[in-house]
């Protein structure tokens, strides 16, 4: 049997700063919109359409807290994760839909802003890579195609 694949990668910009909450277990989780602009000819003679797809992006355990402490409105991100998708009824007796980002991997790509901490990741993930200790002595070449990689 063959599983499914569930996954998108998105390069945006932040539309308002996080909003971090706990869960009744005491999980932080994090949320905020990401506006992710693309171009497209149409209309007279051809001319170039910028068109503005809006994201919500939720992220779950240390991701939400380092997305919480370095995202703000405007930052430039690069986010992969799963969609997901959720049905509610809303106060109204309206059923709503509800599409999401579950971020698993996160990068910020702005410039440290003079406010932020001194120490920015370059690369957040939320579980940690697991990392081989390579030895120094590991003979390395140049050699593009060479399967003896080590990691």
């Amino acid at each position: 049997m063959s599983r499914g694949l569930n996954r998108i990668e998105l390069i945006g910009n932040v539309g308002r700063d996080p909003e971090m909450r706990y869960t009744p277990a005491g999980a932080p989780v994090t949320e905020f919109s990401l506006a992710v602009n693309s171009m497209r000819r149409g209309g007279e003679g051809g001319q170039p359409i910028e068109e503005t797809d809006w994201f919500r992006v939720i992220c779950w355990n240390r991701l939400a807290e380092i997305a919480d402490q370095y995202i703000r409105k405007g930052t430039k991100v690069y986010v992969a994760g799963r969609l997901r998708v959720r049905r509610y009824t809303g106060n109204d007796g309206v059923e709503r839909t509800v599409v999401e980002v579950i971020a698993r991997d996160l990068l910020l790509l702005s410039p440290r802003a003079p406010d932020a901490p001194a120490a920015v990741p370059p690369g957040i993930v939320d579980e940690e890579p697991v990392l081989p200790d390579v030895n120094a002595d590991f003979p390395l070449d140049d050699d593009p195609w060479n399967d003896q990689v080590p990691f």
